[in-house]
């Protein structure tokens, strides 16, 4: 059987309730917190949304679903990463395992290669044999350089010698794949900040970024890996990957709202194009089924 998305459930809820009482905004906030907004954020924004209707006497469907966009829009940050020219930039890709993070480079990668940007892919996750052999087949795939160490190295000698390339070719973009053990954590957050450490050092001012992949199937296991990553270096931004039919992507919202991170890019699919750029708007168009 066929999921039911989020903005369906929306517009069933407004032919359910003849009225907008406390009934339908209670009911409101379980169909928020199903679309995989948390249930702090959806209870904070329907009360928020209740005393607005009230007070300014804001009712219908039409009406209450412009209001609940523009509150999401406060809410969802976008960003853009524009590496500068003749320059060390390197961007550190954190994730668990799973979410598509190696993917992501590759897509990052090609994205970076087709707007004139010299990209090294730095193979930086030492402990999973996969992730290695991963990010070389793609760097053949892209003729893309990827700079890698044998298994077991220090992380963060990778980053290093990556960086040393980016250099001696005049500037450029260090793409580091990074390992995502989060049952480990403690070893997970040392690695990390080991790698943090030489990476702001070998990046030129002002050119280095600490980007989280987020698995939009997920919902709030995403939330608290961005809670988690943030507190270890302090993300710059996110790349929501596996966003399709079956993603609700609330977790975007509970996280500009919570943490303040933006969003860079979304992936869609498994080819190296399907990445864009995130537009808010239309995100949240989608997500309550606003037709533009």
């Amino acid at each position: 059987m066929a999921k039911i998305s989020f903005s369906q459930r929306l517009k069933s809820l407004f032919g359910i309730h003849s009225k907008e009482d406390d009934e339908f905004f209670e009911d409101l906030t379980d169909i928020l917190i199903e679309g995989d907004v948390g249930a702090k954020t959806a209870v904070e924004i329907v009360d928020k949304l209740q005393r607005l209707c009230k007070e300014q006497g804001i009712s219908g469907s039409d009406a209450i679903i412009i209001e609940l966009k523009k509150m999401f829009l406060s809410y969802v940050k976008v960003t853009k990463l524009v590496p500068e020219n003749e320059k060390v930039n390197i961007y550190m890709i954190l994730g668990v395992n799973g979410v598509g993070k190696t993917t992501s480079v590759a897509k990052m990668a090609k994205l970076y290669e087709d707007r004139g940007v010299d990209v090294i892919m730095s193979a930086s996750d030492t402990f999973r044999a996969a992730a290695v052999d991963q990010i070389s087949k793609h760097g053949d795939n892209l003729g893309i350089r990827v700079v890698k160490h044998q298994m077991g190295s220090d992380p963060s000698s990778v980053v290093f010698d990556a960086a040393d390339a980016c250099q001696a070719k005049g500037g450029g973009l260090v793409l580091a794949d990074t390992a995502g053990r989060l049952h480990n954590k403690e070893n997970l957050v040392n690695e990390l900040k080991k790698i943090d450490r030489i990476a702001s050092s070998k990046a030129s001012d002002g050119c280095y970024k600490k980007i989280l992949v987020i698995d939009a199937t997920t919902g709030q296991n995403a939330v608290r890996q961005a809670e988690v990553f943030h507190e270890a270096v302090g993300l710059d931004a996110l790349v929501l990957t596996k966003y399709d039919s079956t993603a609700k992507g609330g977790e975007i919202i509970t996280i500009g709202k919570e943490l303040g991170i933006p969003v860079a890019y979304i992936c869609t699919g498994e080819k190296y194009s399907d990445i864009a750029p995130m537009d808010a708007a239309k995100y949240i168009d989608e997500f309550l089924g606003i037709e533009v």
